[in-house]
């Protein structure tokens, strides 16, 4: 991997951006970190990674806002010049039934999991078509593929979100840029911390690897997909075999 490459994580202060973030910084990418609420967060991961001696951005932004997205890629390119990676991890889900969905649920969840990724996309996507390179890798889930009882809002913005990685992929793949997706199953992060340790060992004995997954795991696959060269247009999941297609 190229050192001189840069990054865009958005919501890079917890979880799975988080570990993306600092994969990717510790390879010598410069990376712009992107958070919204979790501030102290983003500092305490800019710290560490000083500490460590490597270099981090942080920069706040609510991305499930167009202006919003706007200013963050602005930023990006006034300072660095150019994108090369951009990683659409922001995500937030909420447990309710299909009579509970309120129109503000909506808006909430489609436009912080799906309408950010898609501003975002249009933001990056001039200064990538005009260096003729550039990857853009989504967060989805396995609920985008198969859908989750209780998690509607969320299942549909992952759809979406794997939709949007296809038809964008066949967009601008003439201009040698790749995108894909990654669709996590369960990983252990902040959002799954409202599940008990009966719930947690039932889905274990779900997945083939009988283990859930880290985000290690997450950053590890998105490091792969900066490096290669030939894959686009793909929903990868990485979920121990929770879900076999």
């Amino acid at each position: 991997m190229k050192n001189n490459n840069v990054a865009i994580v958005t919501g890079a202060s917890k979880g799975i951006g988080r570990e993306i973030a600092k994969s990717l910084a510790k390879k010598g990418v410069i990376v712009v970190a992107n958070y919204n609420k979790s501030e102290k967060e983003a500092i305490k991961l800019k710290k560490e990674l000083e500490n460590e001696g490597f270099f981090i951005d942080i920069f706040k932004a609510d991305v499930s806002k167009k202006e919003e997205c706007e200013k963050l890629v602005k930023y990006t390119e006034n300072k660095y010049k150019k994108i090369d990676i951009l990683i659409n991890n922001a995500g937030i889900d909420k447990y309710q039934l299909i009579d509970e969905v309120k129109e503000e649920d909506w808006n909430e969840i489609i436009n912080t999991n799906l309408y950010s990724a898609f501003c975002m996309c249009q933001g990056v996507i001039k200064n990538m078509i005009h260096n003729k390179k550039g990857c853009i890798i989504n967060i989805s889930s396995i609920w985008g593929k198969v859908g989750a009882a209780q998690e509607i809002l969320y299942s549909i913005s992952k759809a979406g979100l794997d939709g949007l990685t296809k038809a964008l992929a066949k967009e601008v793949g003439p201009s040698n840029i790749r995108v894909n997706s990654i669709a996590p199953g369960i990983i252990d992060t902040e959002m799954n911390k409202n599940l008990i340790k009966e719930e947690i060992d039932k889905i274990k004995e779900e997945i083939p690897l009988e283990k859930i997954g880290r985000p290690e795991d997450i950053a590890k696959c998105i490091m792969w997909l900066i490096e290669d060269n030939y894959t686009t247009g793909q929903i990868i999941s990485i979920d121990g075999g929770w879900v076999i297609t």
